[in-house]
């Protein structure tokens, strides 16, 4: 029998999934511990004017699946009208099929706004004026959404020098969502970034002094850090390309960062020296304020230099990188065990070649002192789909504790995406059903749906605290 798409138990394939999923899973709230999400759109509760504003402005996954597509760049970021950027993704939607742009989507028109068409050339009309319609109610404002999908808590990700004004301004709201930064220091850890220099100059400007040694750069960031554990800061977050295993002294920092100073080039293995020192001292800041650290390792961003100056960053030109991973984790990780400055930590890696390193890896500092330590983190970015996925879950069950894992989290930077938490939900109950109709696991339904509400839920609200 041929199930219909996208019902009650889409990618559920047996009765046990089923009931996993609708008696335990689906109806857990959602702490999304990492996202893109812009503060002040949150905290002001905006309402969009359209639906190509809220779901294809930012989104480099439709971007990249419409340029892939043929479609003129004038219809993706350029100045073509939002209704025609609209038609043109609905022309895309169709090509998408086996992409999990095609689950998204339907997903989401479902989930949102009731849609149960297809979105395709010839809905698309109908599909745009229903939507714009809705997105004028307040249930469709920024916070309507989030309430609509059960969102507890959102942790959006931050520079060191924002001023946090946005979720000083939520604090105070009466609202029911829980909304917290998260410090994002990348700025300032890629000394040979392009804009390392104008940042720096901005965190002088924000402390009142100049910085002129390593020490003092430490300092500027601490002080930032307090500010940002003021407004219930509890995460940093690191987007990277790799971790280095090399040493560093007090007096070569200082060297370097003033010859970065002097515009002067900085070189490879300077760079990763000045990596590894920044970090290490940021790593016992967060140690001692019981932040937890975040890694996203793996990506090699901004291939098309066309693009990077015609649109920018971030548009979709970002692609998995190859680099070597196990002996910068191992240096990095020990070090701060040996002194027993680690704090909890999660880990993501973009190559799915390093799956079992990353699974293995994060094994060799639990400690004991929290169930879960050191987490190996959700799919990441292109692996954000049912077989990445699927993949991250069978390793970590195989060399882990899948029963401690703190589950899924959007990284995304669309209102719509939340919905990628049912996905994932879907997904596991289907594994573990699987498992019990193979006679691989008990069918103990308590137990098995008492581990998929802390998969989807309870463990990051135990892990976190928030």
């Amino acid at each position: 029998m041929i199930k219909s798409f996208l019902d009650d138990n889409f990618l559920l394939q047996n009765s046990t999934a089923e009931r996993l999923f609708h008696d335990y899973a689906k109806h857990q709230p959602i702490i999304d511990y990492h996202n893109h999400l812009p503060p002040d759109e949150i905290a002001n509760n905006r309402s969009f004017p359209n639906i190509t504003e809220i779901w294809l402005n930012g989104d480099h996954y439709k971007w990249r699946a419409m340029r892939a597509n043929g479609v003129d760049e004038k219809y993706i970021t350029g100045n073509a009208s939002n209704k025609d950027k609209f038609l043109k993704w609905a022309a895309t939607v169709p090509f998408t099929m086996r992409n999990p742009l095609y689950h998204w989507t339907h997903l989401e028109l479902q989930r949102y706004f009731g849609i149960h068409e297809l979105l395709n050339p010839k809905t698309a009309e109908a599909i745009y004026e229903q939507t714009n319609a809705d997105l004028q109610t307040a249930d469709f404002s920024v916070k309507g959404l989030l309430h609509k999908m059960n969102v507890e808590v959102v942790c959006t990700t931050d520079h060191p020098t924002d001023s946090l004004e946005f979720h000083k301004q939520e604090r105070v709201s009466e609202s029911d969502l829980k909304m917290l930064p998260t410090f994002r220091p990348d700025k300032f850890v890629v000394i040979n970034g392009d804009d390392f220099l104008s940042f720096l100059e901005k965190l002088e400007h924000i402390i009142g002094s100049n910085i002129s040694t390593f020490d003092d750069l430490l300092v500027a960031l601490e002080n930032r850090i307090d500010f940002f554990h003021s407004m219930g800061c509890q995460l940093a977050d690191h987007g990277l390309s790799k971790l280095y295993a090399v040493d560093f002294g007090s007096t070569e920092l200082d060297i370097i960062l003033q010859k970065r100073k002097e515009n002067k080039p900085i070189n490879k293995e300077d760079a990763a020296v000045f990596q590894t020192a920044i970090l290490y001292h940021l790593a016992k800041m967060y140690h001692q304020r019981n932040w937890t650290m975040q890694f996203h390792l793996g990506a090699i961003r901004n291939n098309n230099n066309r693009l990077l100056r015609q649109v920018g960053a971030d548009v979709g030109c970002d692609s998995i990188g190859d680099y070597s991973q196990a002996e910068g984790l191992s240096f990095f990780l020990n070090r701060l065990d040996e002194e027993e400055k680690l704090t909890k930590t999660i880990l993501y890696n973009l190559n799915p070649r390093d799956n079992e390193l990353f699974a293995t890896m994060m094994g060799n500092f639990n400690d004991g002192t929290s169930a879960g330590k050191i987490q190996w983190g959700s799919a990441w970015w292109f692996l954000d789909q049912k077989d990445g996925m699927e993949k991250q879950i069978n390793t970590l069950s195989n060399m882990g504790l899948l029963s401690r894992f703190i589950g899924m989290l959007t990284d995304s930077r669309s209102f719509l995406s939340f919905p990628r938490h049912e996905y994932f939900r879907r997904i596991l109950c289907n594994l573990i059903g699987q498992d019990v109709h193979r006679g691989e696991l008990p069918n103990d339904i308590k137990w098995l749906g008492e581990m998929v509400e802390n998969i989807c839920y309870k463990n990051a609200k135990a892990y976190f605290k928030f």
